[in-house]
């Protein structure tokens, strides 16, 4: 099969062809340059949804820690590493399908013009073999009749008997003439023909089969260029789909990572305070006040004119100062975590213990180096000069020195809590650990306040009185406001506070004030603060006193 020899009259036709296939090359070209575009802006958008969804992490508290957030953020990544192998579909696109398509149809274009012009050329030259035949035919004939004309005037003048010899003479002349130059045009045509039959012979069976077969050879080509660029379309794709494998398997793994029980575990230990929860309730006998003896009264009466104080003064001074462990004050960190409840408190000491220790080891490892150079230095003066290594040593002397006394410092702070989250009946008092932690700032229960300003280092100053006992040095008691309940028993082994048994009914002297205490009063008259959260508060608006 040959356009040669089939199709050797189909010129305008295969020209027509050879254009719609090149259309055709660029038009695919383009669906696959949209195709780019789309992976492009694929690949781009899940970069953008990676980025929004991934920890924005200013610091190691903000790492993820639970099993079900690693395991998101190892499919963030996952997918991120998804939108790489996407770009690189595009780039494999790009190069080897639509930049080799665009550099094919440009070398196609240049070809096919080299080839039509080449079928025109030889088209024109046929064109014009035959005018020159079909001129020296036309000739050939007007000879022809001109010799025929001259042969009849010649017959009808020597016929003519009134002829004369010389008008014979002139048209047998004549005659002879167009005679000649018939034979001479005849052979001329018979040139032109045998000419143009040869030449014609070898347009159509030399000339334009070598010209066609040039088309159908550059328009398979085409065709097997085509083949090629869909392989490499899909080739594109196929080659990343091991590596996008790996990254669907990565996220089932990620998600299999995902442990119940681990990240129960976490919120526990995130969460824990370390502090014992509340016991039953009691019965509430309300009787005993109806059988209060009026001796009790007075009694109560006059230890309460005999402890009075200035309302105003102790809502001053203990407004905005203790907290209980169950609510976090307002305010910034403290050094030793005591702001946080006891649970939290040591695991936060104990990771600053942890990191304190490995900056001492490399201290010591750099203490240790320097001290070896020096020996070196000492032992051969060329390679350096001893005294230039002692500001160094100096310092990391001081580095160990501080944080052994940060360590120290640190795990006296954690002695301490672990010895309050071991059991309430082994508290120790704040004054046996004044030199460690926050001087005027304890409150009940392990608890400070949220004032920063009275933070002090070192041993607490024997000025006499405690902040509470300034709150009793007046000699009026303040009156019963109402009574309460205690709900859970309080050991009150701080000063200013009050102990209480569970069951307990005390007299409310001085209500809440916002900071998680109420002030009562036994019987006997011993008065302190007691935790809001323990007690039943049952107030008596009339009440002028016990």
């Amino acid at each position: 099969m040959s356009w040669g020899t089939e199709l050797w009259d189909q010129f305008d036709s295969l020209d027509k062809h050879t254009q719609w296939g090149i259309d055709f090359l660029e038009r695919y070209a383009k669906f696959v340059k949209e195709r780019i575009e789309i992976e492009q802006n694929y690949a781009k958008q899940l970069r953008n949804l990676v980025k929004k969804y991934c920890p924005k992490r200013s610091s190691k508290d903000e790492e993820p820690r639970f099993t079900s957030c690693i395991a998101f953020f190892n499919i963030l990544n996952e997918l991120n590493d998804y939108a790489g192998q996407r770009e690189v579909v595009a780039e494999e696109m790009a190069h080897r399908v639509y930049g080799e398509l665009m550099r094919y149809a440009h070398d196609l274009k240049t070809e096919r013009k080299m080839h039509l012009q080449e079928g025109r050329k030889a088209q024109q030259y046929l064109d014009m073999c035959w005018k020159q035949m079909d001129n020296s035919k036309k000739k050939f004939e007007r000879e022809c009749r001109e010799a025929e004309k001259a042969q009849q005037s010649y017959e009808r003048l020597d016929n003519d008997t009134n002829a004369t010899k010389a008008d014979v003479e002139k048209a047998k002349q004549q005659l002879n003439l167009r005679t000649h130059m018939a034979d001479e045009n005849k052979n001329e045509y018979a040139a032109q023909l045998q000419n143009f039959n040869g030449e014609q012979h070898k347009h159509f069976y030399i000339v334009i089969p070598q010209i066609y077969k040039q088309l159908q050879e550059m328009d398979e080509r085409r065709t097997i260029k085509l083949s090629e660029c869909y392989r490499g379309f899909a080739d594109s794709e196929r080659k990343v789909i091991p590596i996008i494998s790996k990254c669907l398997e990565g996220m089932i793994l990620a998600a299999k990572s995902v442990d119940e029980r681990r990240d129960s575990q976490m919120v526990v230990d995130s969460f824990k305070s370390g502090f014992e929860p509340p016991g039953d309730f009691p019965f509430e006998d309300y009787s005993q006040h109806i059988y209060r003896t009026i001796s009790d009264g007075t009694i109560s009466a006059s230890k309460q004119e005999s402890g009075k104080v200035d309302a105003k003064t102790t809502v001053g001074k203990a407004k905005g100062k203790l907290w209980l462990f169950g609510k976090k004050p307002k305010g910034p960190a403290l050094e030793d975590f005591s702001h946080l409840p006891p649970e939290q408190r040591r695991k936060k000491l104990q990771q600053r213990i942890d990191e304190l220790n490995r900056e001492l080891q490399k201290e010591s490892d750099q203490k240790d180096a320097l001290n070896k150079m020096k020996d070196v230095y000492e032992k051969n003066p060329q390679m350096g000069d001893p005294g230039s290594l002692q500001p160094k040593l100096a310092e990391t002397m001081n580095n160990i020195d501080r944080l052994r006394m940060e360590i120290h410092k640190n795990e006296a702070w954690l002695s301490e809590v672990e010895g309050k989250t071991g059991g309430r009946g082994d508290r120790r008092h704040s004054s046996d650990i004044n030199h460690l932690v926050t001087q005027g700032r304890e409150s009940p229960e392990g608890s400070y306040t949220d004032d920063a300003n009275q933070e002090v280092r070192g041993p607490p100053q024997q000025h006499g009185h405690h902040e509470f006992d300034d709150e009793f040095e007046d000699d009026d008691p303040l009156p019963a406001i109402g009574h309460c309940k205690a709900i859970y028993p309080f050991d009150g082994h701080n000063e200013g506070t009050l102990a209480m048994k569970e069951g307990e009914v005390l007299y409310i002297i001085e209500e809440d004030k916002g900071d998680g205490w109420t002030r009562a009063r036994r019987q006997n008259g011993e008065e302190g603060y007691v935790p809001t959260s323990y007690i039943d508060v049952t107030l008596e608006k009339n009440s002028k006193g016990s």
